[in-house]
Parts: structure tokens; sequence; C-alpha cells
């Protein structure tokens, strides 16, 4: 890939990878999709779940999906109401459906094995700048600067001395690669590294500074901690939403033993009829329901 740190105006920050390479090798998690020989299907399905969803609700069903489908092909041949089933309650579903059509794009492009390219990672469904350059480099070990939600925290601070990340930008690739040691093995681990120090220590809310194998090098403890506002996005409130009311829907669909439920049966004590039904118009709009004969049930 193309440098991302020659732009002019760009100042390469000081000397971070160090201190982060040698307290990730002291403190890391010992989490599956860290273990030798784990394998890109194993990385990319876990970069699937990981969006949006704690650790720690992930690695439960990573292992049941890779117990019952080990390679992508095994997936492909699966239909799509069986990735939404194990999906489970991950959250936000469509990425079950997503992974399949992956599944079955890696089976028939690739030759049944996870791409290396990042643009043709990149070609898959449900495969964003992120996870491309994260199967690159976690499965494959491949320099690409790799940055998450909980990477742009740590830049943030360190180098910009913001509390919080503005909007992703191309300029959050820039910071990180001019922070790469060129070996691959060394890059892996410091963007590894990143995350997880935004992860576990530079948290959003209560960091935890004095243990921060950064805080003689970070700009935003220098600066005495100003609260420089949060541009974040704010989620909108769970308990009564039309999330809510989808995740009900498709539970039930998970749930029905006859795999059809009558449209007319589906959640009759909602308290409010009008959202059901738009959450129920809403699964069948993503591809996650399918309607016919008066019936609800999951994709086909």
């Amino acid at each position: 890939m193309p440098d991302l740190a020659t732009s002019p105006e760009f100042e390469a920050p000081a000397d971070l990878a160090t201190p982060l390479v040698a307290w990730y090798t002291k403190n890391a998690r010992d989490l599956p999709w860290r273990q030798p020989g784990f394998g890109a299907w194993g990385v990319l399905v876990s970069e699937f779940m990981l969006q949006q969803t704690p650790v720690n609700r992930v690695i439960p069903h990573l292992e049941a999906w890779l117990t019952r489908w080990p390679t992508p092909s095994d997936l492909a041949a699966a239909a799509p109401a069986d990735a939404v089933r194990q999906w489970a309650n991950l959250g936000y579903p469509r990425r079950a459906l997503w992974l399949r059509r992956a599944a079955v794009e890696i089976r028939d492009r690739h030759g049944g094995i996870v791409p290396r390219d990042v643009d043709e990672l990149l070609a898959l469904t449900g495969i964003g700048d992120y996870t491309a350059r994260a199967v690159a480099v976690f499965a494959y070990g491949d320099r690409h600067p790799v940055v998450d939600t909980n990477t742009r925290r740590v830049l943030a601070r360190a180098i910009e001395g913001r509390s919080q990340p503005g909007p992703p930008s191309r300029r959050d690739l820039e910071t990180m690669a001019a922070i790469l040691p060129d070996e691959l093995d060394t890059a892996a681990v410091v963007n590894a590294a990143a995350m997880e120090l935004g992860a576990v220590i530079c948290t959003a809310r209560t960091p935890r500074c004095d243990a921060c194998p950064l805080r003689d090098r970070c700009t935003w403890r220098a600066a005495g901690y100003p609260d420089t506002g949060d541009d974040r996005r704010k989620q909108a409130r769970y308990e009564g939403s039309d999330r809510q009311a989808r995740g009900a829907v498709l539970k039930t669909l998970r749930d029905a033993a006859a795999h059809a439920i009558p449209l007319a049966e589906m959640l009759p004590d909602w308290p409010d009829p009008l959202q059901r039904d738009r959450a129920i118009d809403s699964l069948i709009a993503d591809g996650l329901a399918e309607a016919s004969d008066g019936l609800l049930r999951l994709p086909l």
C-alpha cells in the first residue's frame, strides 16, 4: 500500500511503538483470535462479531459458530436462516447474512480461502476498511494501519491532546501508519497493542492513566486532561425503541418450532402495534425475514 504519512502537513508522532509493544507483551488478554494458528476464517468471523459488541459476549458465540462452520465453504452451504439462528442475540443480525454472503463469495471467487489482499477483502459483502485491514494484519501478518474506536481514542489523546476522538477520517490511518515499525511482526503487535490499550486502559469514561505505558508521552496528560468535547454519535435508547421491537420479532422467529408464524399471531400483545408492524417490515426489507401466504419466517 502507499505510504499514508507523506503529506507535507503531516508530522510524525513521537515513538509510541516501543512502550506499546513492551506493555502488550506482558498484559495482552488471552483471547481466542490471538492464539497461534487461529486462521484467517476465524479472524474474519471474530471481526464481524466484534463490531459494536463486547468481547465477553462474542467469545461463546464465536466458538459455537466455528465449531458448526469451521470453513467458509461450510457456512456457504448453510441456509441463511441457520446463520440468523446461530447469531442468536449478538445484535445487528444483518451481520449474520453478510457473513454468510461473504462466505459464498470466498468459496466461489477464492477457492474457499479467505483472501489476503485488502482490495479483495473489501470486495466481500459486509467488509469495510477496518475489517479488511484487520484480517490482512492479524491473520496474514501484513503491514497496514488498523484503526478501530479504541485505537482512535488512544491516538487522539496521546498525539492530539484530545479527550475524545473526532469523527473517523483518513487522518487516523495516516497517524497510525506513522507509528508502525517497519518489521512486519512488530507492526502487527503495535496495531493490536493500541486497540488493547484503548479497550482496557485508555477507556472512554474512566481512563487508568497511571497504568498507561504512554503516560510520559501523552499530550492529553501533559496538558492537564482538558475536556475538548465529544463528537461521538450517541446511540438511541434501546428500551421502547424500534430496535427492541425488531429484536423481539426476530427472537420469536428464531425460536419458532414450526419455522413460520402467522402474521396475525406475531407479538399480539406488543404495546405499540404500529411499531411492531414497522419492525416486521424492516426485517423483511433487510432480508432477515420473509412473508408469504400470511406467514412470517426466517429467510430460506
